[in-house]
């Protein structure tokens, strides 16, 4: 079995938090394959200006997701993905997504709504961590 790695990031800027939607109509998370010397972070934070033309600052780690798929469809080319995940914050909500990559829109999202667009259960759980973190971080700003 083939073993792959990549990062991306939860962006947000206010209330909102960034999805790209794919031509297929899929919404998603930012992420990419680290490439060859590339640090985790660095390879999260290149997805994130490439697929949506968004310079981003990661305010932390939030964990990694595992799965497995079968590349073209081929049974006998099954690959292992590890996907580590950032919280990220944007100072801007100016996006253009990468035509290049499939991506036809990218946009923020209330924190209300993302849930329910976002297309994988597995992004979605990673969406939550975040949500998570950002209500713990503005508890902490109130004490």
């Amino acid at each position: 079995m083939k073993k792959e790695s990549s990062s991306g990031g939860v962006v947000v800027f206010g209330n909102a938090i960034l999805l790209l939607r794919k031509y297929n109509g899929d919404w998603v998370l930012p992420k990419g394959k680290i490439e060859l010397g590339e640090s985790r972070e660095n390879a999260a934070l290149r997805e994130v200006r490439e697929e949506a033309g968004l310079r981003a600052e990661i305010i932390k780690y939030l964990g990694e997701i595992h799965y497995t798929f079968k590349k073209n469809w081929d049974d006998t080319k099954i690959v292992h993905k590890t996907v580590y995940w950032y919280l990220m914050s944007a100072k801007n909500m100016n996006t253009q997504p990468q035509k290049e990559e499939g991506f036809i829109d990218a946009k923020f999202i209330h924190m209300d709504r993302v849930l329910e667009l976002a297309k994988y259960d597995d992004e979605k759980e990673i969406i939550k961590v975040a949500l998570e973190e950002l209500k713990k971080c503005d508890s902490d700003d109130n004490i």
